[in-house]
């Protein structure tokens, strides 16, 4: 393993997405620090803990958890050279006048909470560096409201508005902020759920993961504030 091996953070990495972004980054020679709930989704997932991979459970909602988890990737590898926040979630809804306060809130904490968590934790330890990239993950179907998906489209709304802020906040500082928009992705579950639709069109898991890693890619130096479309042939 390189010295010069970037340190990866990536937040839900035990979902179908977060291994294939896992993977790019590994196959990279980047060194992860990969975060999920559940500990025994991460060993799954990834095998046990050490050597080039960090395993970190940790409740992205809890106060102070992403600050733990930032602690034991300095102590490992000494810094974080790109954050990517996947953890989130997805759910029909009612009409926005019949949306229980329940609903509304696990959502916006699902998708919008856990960055605000996540950039909290790492943007200042990128700060003290002088350089960092912070990719998101918002939606395509986010660009405009959609019935029965306020609560999920309002989420995802909230994290292209933190990415272009974030942005202009720090593009001055060495960071760069940037996030993707996809559409279906083409996952087990979304098969599952939508068995007569035509998975061939929409976005693999891969192709995404190729499109976050150029964004966290000194190719990307010159990119700030982007919501990039991925919509695979939707």
């Amino acid at each position: 393993m390189s010295p010069a091996a970037r340190v990866v953070l990536i937040t839900g990495a035990a979902g179908h997405l977060g291994r294939a972004v896992a993977r790019h980054f590994m196959e990279a020679g980047d060194r992860l620090v990969l975060v999920d709930l559940d500990a025994q989704a991460l060993r799954e997932a990834f095998g046990e803990d050490g050597g080039q991979r960090l395993l970190a459970a940790a409740d992205l909602l809890r106060p102070g958890a992403m600050e733990g988890v930032v602690r034991q990737a300095l102590e490992r590898f000494g810094r974080i050279d790109v954050l990517c926040n996947l953890a989130g979630g997805f759910r029909m809804g009612p009409a926005v006048h019949e949306l229980a306060e329940a609903d509304w809130d696990a959502l916006l904490d699902l998708n919008a909470r856990t960055v605000l968590h996540a950039v909290r934790a790492v943007v200042p330890h990128m700060l003290e560096r002088g350089s960092g990239k912070v990719v998101n993950v918002g939606a395509h179907s986010a660009q405009r409201g959609v019935a029965q998906m306020g609560a999920y489209t309002a989420s995802k709304s909230v994290v292209m508005r933190l990415t272009e802020a974030m942005a202009g906040e720090l593009r001055g500082r060495g960071i760069n902020v940037n996030c993707v928009l996809p559409s279906i992705i083409d996952t087990p579950d979304n098969r599952r759920d939508m068995p007569q639709a035509d998975p061939s069109l929409w976005v693999a898991p891969a192709d995404l993961a190729q499109v976050m890693g150029f964004l966290a890619s000194d190719a990307a130096r010159a990119v700030h504030g982007a919501c990039v479309p991925v919509t695979g042939l939707s």
